[in-house]
């Protein structure tokens, strides 16, 4: 067992306490009060750095290792948390009506405070600093490039030289179990707004007007096309339409009709060639039919992608500590995105899945962003011990 093994179940039952503490008060988007103090006041009396964000309310605290300057190593965790109604049955049930810690950032927040309680335990031993980053707004604004405009990656006096992080899931492998793959790791998400704009007039003579639905019906399912015959099976893109608004009643063509769509990629060749493609069609398509579309390209996050290096240190020291049962390579990227691809694009380092799935049925469990998702807190000091070891380590490398 590792001295951060062992620091970590000496500081299981707080972390566990602040975790519970947290799920009751959970908090949205870049305004995090009440969060941003639980992480204070759990922090207090250890030998950090603190500085507070200024655009919102993230927590920045830096370790001074015991050996002097060396490499810095950032560990990241997310604060924010979702609109939705919880249904669990646990007795820490969110205090907060329409709002849960449904993705577990809950457990990300308590893991990165275990993880600075460890260090903290251990400064003298430290070979570089450590930079703990408490980020809102993953789920909305994009908190993390927020973050680095704010200077969290130069925290310590100098760019960080590596970054990790964590996110737990309450569904789909056994409570435990680590995971996670080199190079892309998550997608990249946009959005594709669409208004196909015609001529309104009485449903019983359309020839008098310019029905914009039929069109835009005409370019939902011909986007799938485009994506199947113009894109790569081996990098592959999703575009999904996910809402369509037109009308107001059945007798009655409108003037205009609407339709928002999700595109996820992973490559940034794929992500280019689809922005202009999926523009091209939608124009030419309303062009084609008479009427006139207005197509708005929205750039989200970009590709999660982890450093083959860091991949493979992350995952050796997984097995070293835990056991070669306890880690599984993803075959393939997660079609989920993620800020911390923001840090990754400046930073070599690796994001990590761990599983705090309580049931016994992995795959029958509720995921996350369901009310009903429930995650095992007991998976805490795996999560914070990680966290530190990948510090330890990796300041010494």
């Amino acid at each position: 067992m590792t001295k951060t093994v062992e620091l970590a179940e000496q500081f299981r039952d707080e972390i566990v306490a602040l975790r519970r503490a947290l799920h009751q008060v959970p908090e949205y988007d870049l305004e995090l009060p009440k969060t941003q103090q639980l992480v204070l006041d759990a922090l207090a009396g250890l030998p950090l750095e603190i500085t507070l964000g200024k655009e919102l309310s993230s927590v920045t605290a830096v370790l001074r290792g015991g050996g002097g300057p060396g490499p810095v190593v950032l560990l990241r965790g997310d604060m924010d948390a979702l609109p939705v109604m919880e249904r669990t049955d646990v007795p820490f049930v969110s205090q907060h009506p329409g709002m849960m810690h449904a993705c577990g950032h809950d457990l990300h927040v308590a893991g990165l405070v275990g993880a600075a309680k460890i260090l903290s335990a251990m400064q003298a031993e430290l070979a570089g600093d450590v930079v703990f980053m408490f980020q809102p707004g993953e789920e909305t604004s994009g908190g993390a490039p927020i973050m680095i405009r704010e200077g969290v990656l130069d925290a310590a006096g100098r760019r960080a030289d590596a970054a990790y992080g964590l996110h737990v899931g309450s569904a789909g492998l056994a409570r435990g179990m680590w995971s996670s793959r080199p190079g892309s790791f998550m997608a990249a998400a946009d959005q594709l707004h669409v208004r196909v704009v015609g001529a309104g007039t009485h449903g019983s003579t359309p020839y008098r007007g310019k029905d914009p639905i039929p069109v835009l019906c005409e370019i939902v399912t011909a986007l799938q096309t485009m994506i199947t015959r113009q894109f790569d099976v081996f990098d592959p893109v999703v575009l999904t339409v996910g809402r369509i608004a037109g009308g107001t009643k059945e007798n009655i063509i409108p003037d205009d009709a609407f339709f928002d769509a999700t595109v996820r990629t992973f490559s940034e060749e794929a992500r280019a060639k689809v922005q202009q493609a999926s523009i091209q069609l939608v124009e030419s398509m309303a062009t084609a039919h008479g009427l006139v579309a207005k197509a708005e390209y929205q750039i989200g996050y970009p590709v999660t992608v982890n450093n083959v290096e860091e991949y493979q240190f992350a995952r050796d020291v997984i097995v070293d500590v835990f056991g070669p049962d306890r880690f599984r390579e993803r075959a393939n990227p997660r079609c989920g995105a993620e800020d911390m691809s923001y840090v990754l694009n400046e930073v070599p380092g690796v994001y990590l899945n761990l599983s705090a799935c309580r049931s016994t049925d992995p795959d029958a469990a509720a995921d996350n962003h369901s009310p009903l998702a429930d995650f095992d807190d007991s998976v805490l000091p795996d999560g914070a011990a990680l966290l530190a070891e990948l510090a330890v380590r990796r300041l010494v490398r």
